[in-house]
């Protein structure tokens, strides 16, 4: 499988993203998933402005993704798939069948999240959808850069790792 990474990150295609793991994991292409951003051009040129221009990105709903997932995996080029919200992954994997990891970056507050690392913040539903990400067999984790280490579910939920 060369999708090096399934990540949850709410600012989606940012620096972050693009330079401090397109770099260390020479990503060569970012699957975006993405109901508003996929049905903008607008958002999508945006975005597009955000990545070099030797890195393709790939602007998809669920649907497309799901349907898509199977040729993106199999692409030689390592890639990563990229959603803003631990709902639009969830529905991905449920519909895909073949995700086994996905792996926190930015959830940042809004209303009702509580703090769980200093870059995760998380409601009980989104708790809720992570735990059965997990007991379906995905690897749920979190890290927010590369040299990090990454946290599993447990510690997250359970409030250790860097507060």
């Amino acid at each position: 499988m060369t999708i090096e990474m399934y990540r949850i990150d709410d600012r989606l295609i940012h620096g972050q993203v693009v330079v401090g793991w397109g770099q260390p994991l020479d990503l060569q292409f970012i699957v975006l998933v993405d109901e508003e951003v996929a049905a903008s051009d607008w958002e999508q040129e945006l975005y597009r402005m955000g990545v070099p221009p030797e890195m393709e990105v790939h602007f998809e709903s669920v649907a497309s993704a799901a349907t898509r997932l199977p040729g993106f995996q199999a692409d030689p080029r390592p890639g990563l798939l990229l959603t803003g919200d631990i709902n639009t992954m969830a529905r991905l994997v449920e519909a895909s069948g073949s995700i086994q990891s996905v792996t926190l970056g930015g959830i940042h507050h809004k209303p009702g999240r509580m703090q769980r690392l200093r870059y995760v913040f998380l409601t009980p539903s989104e708790e809720g959808e992570l735990r059965a990400l997990a007991r379906g067999g995905v690897a749920v984790s979190a890290q927010d850069v590369p040299a990090a280490r990454a946290l599993t579910l447990d510690e997250v939920l359970g409030g250790e790792g860097n507060r």
